[in-house]
């Protein structure tokens, strides 16, 4: 049977075990003794992968992509890919025009922070939203809705369980490397008891790219709860950002507008979604 091209599986998620990328590699025998002796910090990557293959298998088998799936209007889907890349046009534009190299460390810090406040804010803003819509909705409809908020909220704690444990096994292999560095064999053991904390790293992540962009599948309570959700979590993290970095750069109204517009922004195209869904599903915020 003829392979596909790597690029192919990759992209449709079959991801090919680590002996057929050597297979596939253009290099004999030689060759990778002169990679393990000369180039051997190309080995750490190599040595990842079975572990990011392993982890993203048993996410998808843990979290089913296809159970976490919401109501996708391919319109609002274009609009937000179009927000999405004006937005960064804009900040990369003020950057340029106005930011220092501090700027650009504080860009990339605010990155890496909402990467690890976003799901905290999830999970805190989460219950908020959910109560208010049950308290908008029918009370024939509240049973219904509270039944299928148990498998997200299952789905949330799960996560979170495995969130909180990536620095705790972090923490505990810096513990266990320290403890090995005054052995002989200390370096060798270095790596694998790195691994659980790798893996655990690979499957959060993998997870996430599921859990975080469906709202833990909060979907199933309501239709119109992830852009709901969307509209809330883009101004607490508004908020924040101004707190820890302060005002970006440029002039007041640069600042104001590079402030407001995002959230604002974000908020408009999912209250737009949300009336989308009353269009096409008829799926209304009491209902």
């Amino acid at each position: 049977m003829e392979h596909r091209p790597l690029w192919q599986q990759f992209r449709e998620g079959d991801w090919p075990p680590f002996r057929e990328l050597l297979k596939r590699a253009p290099m004999n025998g030689c060759a990778w003794v002169a990679v393990v002796f000369c180039l051997w910090p190309i080995l750490i990557p190599a040595l990842a992968y079975p572990l990011a293959r392993s982890a993203r298998r048993q996410a998808r088998v843990t979290f089913p992509p296809h159970v976490y799936r919401s109501m996708s209007d391919p319109q609002v889907v274009r609009v937000q890919k179009i927000r999405a890349v004006v937005a960064l046009a804009a900040s990369l534009l003020i950057l340029v025009l106005y930011g220092t190299e501090s700027d650009l460390a504080e860009m990339q810090g605010q990155y890496l922070l909402r990467l690890a406040i976003t799901p905290w804010l999830l999970l805190l803003t989460a219950p908020a939203v959910i109560l208010v819509l049950l308290r908008l909705a029918p009370e024939a409809a509240r049973p219904g809705m509270r039944a299928r908020l148990r498998p997200a909220v299952r789905s949330a704690l799960l996560y979170f369980a495995a969130f909180t444990a990536v620095p705790l096994l972090f923490m505990g292999t810096n513990l266990v490397v320290r403890s090995l560095q005054s052995s002989f064999y200390g370096t060798f053991l270095a790596l694998p008891a790195l691994a659980p904390a790798v893996w655990m790293l690979f499957f959060v992540c993998f997870a996430s790219a599921t859990l975080v962009r469906s709202s833990f599948g909060t979907a199933e309570v309501h239709a119109a709860l992830p852009a709901l959700l969307t509209g809330v979590l883009v101004w607490e993290l508004a908020v924040i950002n101004l707190v820890m970095t302060g005002m970006p750069p440029g002039p007041l109204i640069i600042e104001i507008c590079a402030l407001i517009c995002g959230p604002a922004s974000v908020s408009a195209v999912a209250w737009w979604e949300i009336s989308r869904l009353r269009a096409a599903y008829g799926v209304t915020l009491r209902g």
